[in-house]
């Protein structure tokens, strides 16, 4: 297990948004995340990165108790978070997004920071774009340079907020491939998305989240069938 969310709950006001949630991804490992609005997705993936503090349980990264730990020393162990609006520093190229992520991000030395971003570049499909804008990017560019800030940082689990969400159906596909292409470099993503067939393309295992806690775990297409996942979404099942 590399990181995992344990027994977890977290609350705005009266508002119970996590209810005791215990998530967790392995090494390499691609999990996607569903549920219905107001499921708890997104304040999951915060309390992994360190954005959000839980209410009572704890938060754990490679065996050790991360719980109190910043979201900025989170990045420099390892975890990596991409927003569902991108926000680029738009006055910037994409190169120097992009070192930001390596410099700050993760801490590196220059000569390993601009390694690592030419290779964040290529990885995100925008090692053509390095000396272009960001103001001036498409959005499925914008995501793409999400990707590659993320990845400059050099995570070990990368968490993924509906990096789809905007994109056509040729924009979405395009971006799939970035992200198979990262699971395949052995580096483990946790990815929330609405778009469901977009995610089984990718990960080998589907969380669905209801009122804060898991209600199905497991192999995609059985999570799917399953009939508290189809009850959360459809309020009962389909004749």
């Amino acid at each position: 297990m590399l990181l995992m969310l344990r027994e977890v709950t977290k609350a705005f006001g009266s508002l119970q948004v996590l209810d005791r949630l215990t998530l967790s991804v392995n090494e390499r490992e691609a999990v996607g995340v569903i549920g219905p609005n107001g499921a708890g997705k997104t304040t999951a993936l915060n309390v992994m990165a360190g954005r959000l503090r839980p209410d009572r349980g704890a938060v754990v990264f490679d065996g050790r108790d991360i719980t109190a730990m910043s979201a900025h020393a989170r990045c420099r162990a390892g975890i990596a978070l991409t927003h569902q609006i991108p926000h680029p520093f738009e006055a910037m190229t994409v190169f120097e997004n992009v070192l930001v992520g390596a410099t700050y991000g993760a801490g590196r030395s220059e000569r390993d920071a601009y390694a690592a971003c030419f290779s964040a570049l290529e990885a995100s499909g925008l090692d053509g774009k390095s000396n272009a804008r960001a103001g001036a990017l498409t959005l499925l560019e914008r995501k793409r340079l999400e990707l590659a800030r993320a990845l400059a940082t050099g995570p070990r689990v990368l968490l993924l907020d509906e990096i789809a969400g905007g994109l056509s159906e040729p924009e979405v596909q395009a971006l799939v491939r970035v992200v198979a292409q990262i699971r395949d470099q052995g580096i483990a993503v946790v990815w929330i998305e609405h778009i469901v067939h977009v995610l089984v393309q990718v990960v080998e295992r589907l969380v669905a989240l209801d009122a804060g806690r898991v209600i199905a775990d497991g192999d995609p297409s059985d999570v799917m069938r399953d009939a508290a996942v189809v009850d959360a979404y459809l309020g009962g099942a389909v004749a």
